[in-house]
């Protein structure tokens, strides 16, 4: 009798021993206890896990979880939620970033950062104004040429560029209108000519934000519109593109480059040809209201009948009285006989948020 219960006591114990063992048999008092040791996202796999694998799972920071079904009480591991994006909340501001999901922090932090202009250097930014932001932009400049063959004062009164932020942050719209006033020398007697130059439309893409040494960049799809004055019309619609790209080095010095590809008629016989314009700009932060560049910039005439090659020096300083207003003053001189001699310049920009 005695053998017989020592042999009923054996087996029942080995089935307890048994069920315990069974794997994706664990209490939920087991699976908190076991899950609450672990502070990462949940992994999930499918099917029961081995107490093996159990282990391994935890030990790799995943976590336990309630099984959808409520009747089977069972607990398996969720995957933790991988987002490729910006933060919640927050929008894009670039179209694309270098790293795949690590760094979403291009653009113009509205609250924090100081308006970013596109005067007074040939450079324009790199980036863009912002959804819904509407920022204008003038100006005056005095150019001097006293070539044989032109002889002339050029006023450009205005110089407005009205930029505005649509659909996302990374996209603006551009609208240029620049008024001008023109004395010619030659041909004997003197001639002024006054009013507009030709329509300026274009789109501002924000591409990338700088991420070491990859530039933030953008990409200005643009064009001029044939509705300026007879004197200095091209009486042609003039297609362009302008790559725009910069670096950050550190918080004294920032560098700029432009590489422009646009259409251009030749002065004297008419003939459309494509002109390269070249730009390099070294921007110093002075203070922190304060701001000053040096630049070089240069055009290429490709197919001309009798342009001829232009390069430029210029430099300047910019004010910031406040986050959204920024006053400006520049001065360059021309380095070939074909450039004009020297330009000196002012203006204003605010930012409308």
């Amino acid at each position: 009798m005695r053998a017989n219960l020592a042999a009923i006591t054996v087996c029942l114990l080995s089935g307890v021993t048994l069920l315990a063992a069974e794997p994706g048999r664990l209490s939920r008092s087991q699976a908190r206890s076991l899950a609450n040791t672990k502070q990462s996202q949940p992994t999930r796999t499918k099917g029961r896990d081995t107490p093996v694998s159990l282990v391994s799972s935890l030990a790799f920071g995943e976590e336990l979880w309630p099984d959808e079904s409520p009747e089977h009480g069972e607990y398996k591991l969720v995957p933790p939620k991988q987002v490729f994006g910006p933060p919640e909340g927050e929008p894009r501001k670039t179209l694309f970033q270098w790293s795949y999901g690590t760094s979403f922090e291009g653009g113009i932090d509205l609250e924090k950062d100081a308006i970013q202009t596109d005067r007074p250097d040939f450079v324009e930014a790199s980036t863009t104004v912002g959804k819904g932001v509407l920022q204008i932009e003038s100006g005056y400049t005095y150019t001097r040429n006293k070539d044989a063959d032109d002889n002339s004062i050029t006023h450009n009164a205005g110089e407005v560029l009205v930029r505005y932020g649509v659909l996302q942050d990374w996209l603006e719209l551009r609208l240029g209108l620049f008024p001008f006033s023109q004395v010619l020398g030659n041909p004997s007697p003197a001639v002024t000519n006054s009013g507009l130059e030709d329509l300026y439309l274009g789109a501002k893409i924000g591409l990338t934000p700088q991420e070491g040494w990859w530039p933030e960049m953008s990409l200005v799809p643009q064009m001029t519109v044939p509705t300026g004055h007879d004197s200095v019309t091209s009486g042609k619609w003039l297609p362009g593109i302008n790559w725009l790209y910069g670096w950050d080095v550190n918080d004294f010095i920032g560098v700029g480059g432009s590489t422009q590809f646009n259409g251009a008629v030749d002065g004297t016989t008419a003939h459309k040809y494509t002109e390269w314009a070249q730009a390099i700009t070294i921007n110093y932060a002075l203070t922190e209201d304060v701001g000053a560049y040096t630049e070089w910039f240069a055009f290429f005439p490709s197919g001309a009948d009798t342009e001829q090659v232009q390069h430029y020096i210029d430099g300047g300083f910019t004010y910031r009285p406040t986050l959204d207003m920024q006053f400006d003053i520049r001065a360059g001189i021309g380095l070939t006989d074909a450039s004009d001699d020297y330009f000196v310049g002012t203006g204003f920009s605010i930012r409308i948020k």
